[in-house]
């Protein structure tokens, strides 16, 4: 019985995550600031509406996928509680396409992994994973250097320009310089 308890207890202390990183999906996980980046630059929208090129987004940035964001389990208008939520379901696939695109021997911190989650909702995995931004890493390259390189360059939405993209890859690089502890990729930490 003792040996139950104590397997049962060691069990779940090993599933515990450490403070700061949001449950996603396994090693998948972003901490806090990564959703607030994502929150800050979506912006907070209670019903359906066009996005800067016209695609029909609603909460912090899920982009519809029937009429009127019929599969958003939530009813309209959103909270912003219910905005979050449904943004941390969001976040798992872009997760898990990063986590297959990159390879394992490239270490990610936290802020590293984070910077890279926001941009892949941003800009979908479609585009991250044949993006010269992952191929550099996977070869070897330096991390902070591929970064601070490569996301200044999607900033770019219907062809041109957008500021608003511009700010975001800014904050995105300037959050994978922030000093952080903690392994994202390949292992949570």
């Amino acid at each position: 019985m003792n040996i139950i308890k104590v397997s049962l207890l060691c069990l779940s202390l090993a599933l515990v995550k450490p403070p700061g990183l949001v449950d996603a999906a396994g090693c998948q996980s972003v901490n806090q600031a990564t959703i607030s980046l994502i929150k800050e630059f979506e912006g907070f929208v209670p019903r359906p509406a066009p996005d800067p090129i016209g695609l029909p987004t609603v909460g912090y940035g899920h982009l519809c996928k029937t009429k009127n964001c019929g599969e958003v389990a939530q009813k309209f208008p959103l909270t912003m509680a219910s905005a979050e939520q449904l943004l941390r379901s969001d976040i798992v696939p872009f997760t898990k396409c990063l986590d297959a695109d990159i390879s394992n021997s490239v270490k990610l911190n936290t802020n590293q992994w984070g910077a890279l989650v926001s941009w892949a909702f941003n800009v979908g995995c479609g585009n991250t994973k044949s993006s010269s931004l992952i191929r550099r890493l996977n070869s070897g390259q330096d991390v902070n250097t591929v970064i601070a390189q490569e996301l200044p360059k999607w900033n770019k939405g219907g062809g041109r320009v957008l500021p608003g993209l511009v700010r975001r890859r800014a904050a995105e690089v300037k959050l994978s310089q922030a000093s952080a502890s903690g392994e994202a990729h390949p292992n949570c930490a």
